[in-house]
């Protein structure tokens, strides 16, 4: 086993380590979203609807800064555009706790998320281009392993800072994201030779233009977006439901968000190590892994038992773990070198809409009708997404 382990963090390139620092350092400073409908209300005396309409807006600025980021990526390329959105995120957050009037924080949140959200494909287009069609899910899956145990480091810190001072929260953020764009800068050279050749054949790969005409992934985006649209509760309502309906406290919910996080640290590497090894054909893997969370739904809706809490976690991560690493690399590899930026957009746009368009949903289903069927309606839409990402993984095989 260990010797397993050995081989799958060994064989990836010096560089994706270094990448996913940058990843990690920033990370580790992400304190002022997961509290800033806290801060709002409880510092800032917003009602529920103000912070809501802030947020909104938050989320509006990160669907048309993925899109943006896409497209300036392919223009300016990744590195160019990584620095720049991690020195903005970390002036405009180091900004932020001076703005208190409403409609100013509306503002500056919404040009935060559009610009700093550029970050997201062009870190993307960097993964794919530092790694090798071999090494590629794994390095997205290291990416990964960088984000959760920075959102740990970042939710547990941010918690205590908070107690003391909301202000604190920018502070650390801020520094952080400069941090990392420092490290950025000295640690990880600019690419100063040419694009690396097409990679070797691949039946995941065509060469098309723009994804907006590839219909093949257009499809797949629609899939993306109604898979995220029933895994973004996972972090807002799925919580809000352990405790108002099963019982589960404060500390048990955290241990259950902790599971989650140590399983990817610990499992998802060697997993999507021993699975690329197995499968050429791995859209069918991500379909799987999706089917998987419409099984975490239904058991939420069909039994009350207290201990359901932790066969949804282990369920919802085990798909999660599934199905996202193979779906960038799906997306890595649609593209080529020349709009790698662009494809990695629209993936990144699937998710910040369902970011958006989620919690209202939820909310609306769960005020009105409550939570069993909100679980059957997510149940639903994982079904049609893995049954589109079946259908994917089947014309990638004839072609």
């Amino acid at each position: 086993m260990f010797a397993l382990y050995r081989t799958v963090y060994t064989g990836l390139p010096r560089r994706m380590w270094l990448l996913a620092g940058v990843m990690l350092i920033n990370r580790c400073g992400t304190m002022v979203l997961p509290y800033l409908s806290l801060y709002m209300t409880q510092h800032l005396h917003f009602s529920v609807e103000e912070a809501g309409i802030v947020l909104a807006a938050f989320g509006l600025g990160s669907v048309l800064g993925t899109f943006l980021g896409g497209q300036l990526t392919d223009r300016l390329g990744f590195y160019s555009i990584q620095l720049f959105s991690l020195l903005f995120g970390g002036l405009m957050l180091l900004g932020l706790q001076f703005i208190t009037s409403f409609p100013g924080l509306c503002a500056a949140v919404f040009v935060f998320t559009l610009l700093g959200d550029a970050f997201r494909p062009a870190n993307s287009a960097a993964i794919a281009y530092y790694s090798t069609p071999e090494t590629r899910t794994r390095a997205y899956s290291l990416n990964r392993l960088a984000i959760n145990l920075g959102w740990a480091v970042g939710g547990g810190l941010g918690g205590l800072l908070a107690s003391i001072n909301y202000r604190l929260l920018f502070w650390v953020d801020g520094l952080t994201c400069l941090s990392a764009a420092f490290f950025l800068l000295y640690a990880l050279p600019r690419p100063t030779t040419a694009p690396p050749p097409p990679d070797a054949v691949q039946t995941e790969q065509v060469r098309i233009q723009s994804p907006y005409r590839d219909g093949l992934f257009m499809l797949f985006t629609g899939c993306v977006l109604l898979y995220t649209t029933a895994f973004v509760p996972f972090f807002s309502f799925i919580p809000l439901y352990f405790k108002e309906n099963l019982g589960l406290n404060e500390a048990k919910i955290g241990v259950l968000s902790a599971m989650n996080g140590l399983l990817i640290v610990g499992v998802e590497m060697v997993l999507v190590y021993s699975l690329e090894r197995r499968f050429r054909r791995r859209m069918g893997i991500s379909a799987v892994g999706v089917l998987l969370t419409a099984l975490s739904f239904v058991a939420l809706a069909t039994t009350y038992w207290p201990g359901v809490a932790v066969v949804t976690i282990l369920l919802m991560t085990v798909g999660e773990m599934l199905a996202m690493p193979f779906m960038q690399t799906f997306t890595a590899n649609r593209a080529n070198d020349s709009n790698r930026g662009q494809y990695m957009g629209l993936y990144a746009m699937a998710w910040a809409l369902a970011q958006v368009c989620s919690p209202v949903l939820c909310s609306q289903v769960v005020q009105w009708v409550g939570f069993t069927p909100l679980w059957w309606l997510l149940t639903g839409l994982a079904v049609v997404s893995a049954a589109g990402l079946f259908w994917v993984n089947r014309v990638v095989g004839v072609r």
